[in-house]
This record gives structure tokens, sequence and C-alpha cells, in this order.
């Protein structure tokens, strides 16, 4: 298996409009972070994208994608669903829709928000066929367990994925731990967990609670995500305990 970071930033990303660097050195190119966004692909070379950041089309270009096999979406927060319109180009040369799957909730907003995206509209074919995840177990060869996250007053949801006898985790944009989110990661390879800033924060994890979380879940590796303009990257690799990895964009490791 291997994963592909191509995003790394909060939902203002780093840095923000009017050229804000907060902390983050600008001469430093793993400190310039777009919105989160990752691939996991296995070793038949099936990629999943999980979600559609609003800087996916730059995302997607900057790695060489051309493709994806399946789209799953975390919530429906604007900086992990409003890319969504850059998967039509993927559509063109397949004879059915692009699967996607997200929870019931996130499935009823998506549909209302981009009706268009899986319905079709004036000729133009449908793009996705969007599931509930507890519908399905496995997807163009991946394994898949999902667990619900608080997230502030709603809900994240995260996704563990298996296959070639190798999992990788991803937890992004949650607030609290809870029992059920360390029994779907426990013993990942790999969990990309969510990390917004040192300090505590209403709807996410900081650096404390996502060091916490990965231990809890006894993960071989963790990489830091949803990192904010207070996370210089040089700062936080000196600063992380062994075995804990800063997130950039394009970082890609191989299990």
């Amino acid at each position: 298996m291997k994963l592909l970071m191509l995003g790394s930033g909060t939902s203002t990303g780093v840095p923000r409009i009017g050229n804000d660097w907060g902390e983050c050195d600008p001469g430093n190119p793993r400190n310039r972070r777009t919105r989160v966004s990752i691939i996991v692909e296995n070793d038949a070379g099936k990629r999943v994208l999980i979600d559609t950041s609003t800087d996916l089309r730059a995302q997607l270009l900057a790695n060489n994608i051309a493709k994806v096999d399946a789209v799953f979406w975390t919530h429906d927060h604007a900086d992990h669903c409003h890319g969504i319109d850059d998967l039509r180009v993927m559509r063109y040369d397949r004879t059915n829709p692009l699967p996607g799957y997200a929870s019931k909730v996130t499935c009823d907003r998506l549909r209302k928000r981009f009706d268009y995206v899986f319905e079709g509209q004036f000729g133009y074919p449908t793009l996705m066929d969007l599931q509930e995840v507890g519908q399905v177990r496995l997807v163009v060869g991946f394994d898949f367990k999902y667990v619900e996250m608080p997230h502030g007053p709603v809900t994240s949801t995260g996704f563990r994925f298996e296959a070639d006898g190798k999992s990788i985790g991803y937890a992004t944009d949650f607030s609290e731990i809870t029992k059920e989110m360390v029994s779907c990661f426990k013993g990942t390879d790999l969990l990309v967990v969510d990390c917004l800033r040192r300090r505590p924060h209403p709807t996410h994890a900081h650096l404390e609670m996502a060091i916490d979380f990965a231990r809890r879940c006894k993960a071989k590796r963790a990489v830091l995500t949803h990192l904010d303009k207070s996370m210089d990257y040089a700062a936080l690799e000196a600063e992380v305990p062994k075995g804990f990895i800063v997130g950039y964009d394009g970082l890609e490791i191989g299990l």
C-alpha cells in the first residue's frame, strides 16, 4: 500500500489569504499547505481518494494523478468537499459513474448541495454513484472500516483501509477520543491524524491529543495533518516523538 498526502493544511490553508504565514517559515516549501486530502493506493494500482478539497485540481496536477477508482468523504465541510467538480474529468473515459461513499448525513448534504453530480443535468451524465458507507465493506480491492468521530457539534467519519496485508487509517477533524475510534484504528501500520495546533481547540485535535490518540491506537507510525499557520514544519519535526511524521503536501509513504 501507499499513502499520498495531497494536502496537509487547515481550512484556510497556509499561508492564509493576505500572505499570512503566522509562525511558519515561508522559505520552507513544506510550510505551504493546501487543504487536507489523501490518496491510498494498493499494490494493484487502485486508488482511493479521501475528500475532494477546495484545492483538488492543483493537488492532482502537482502529483500527476489522472484518475482515482473511488472517493470517500469524511464530512461535508467546505474544505473537504467543495472541490468535487474537479472529478468531472475522471468521468470522461468511464462507462459508469465514479463510486463514492460517505455517512448518511454526509450523503444527504452532498446530494442537496451538488445535485448535478449525483443526478446528471441538462444532458450531462451522472458523475458519481453515491452510497452510504454502511452498505459496503469492500471497495476496489480495499477492505475498510469506518467510525463516526466527534467534531465539535457535528461528526466526521474516520476510515481504515486494508490491502496487501497492510493498513492505513485516516482520522481528521475530531475533537474527542472515543473507545470506538481506538477500536477502529487499533494496530494500524500508518495512522494519519488531525493536529491543528498546540493549544486545545473546540472542534479539532491539538498536538497532545493527536499523540495520545496514536499511542492509544498502538499505531506503528503516525502522520500529523490539518496543520495551521502556528505549526512550523521544522520546529514541529524537532518536537514530535519517534514514530511521528509531520505531514506535508506531496508526502508519499509506502508500506
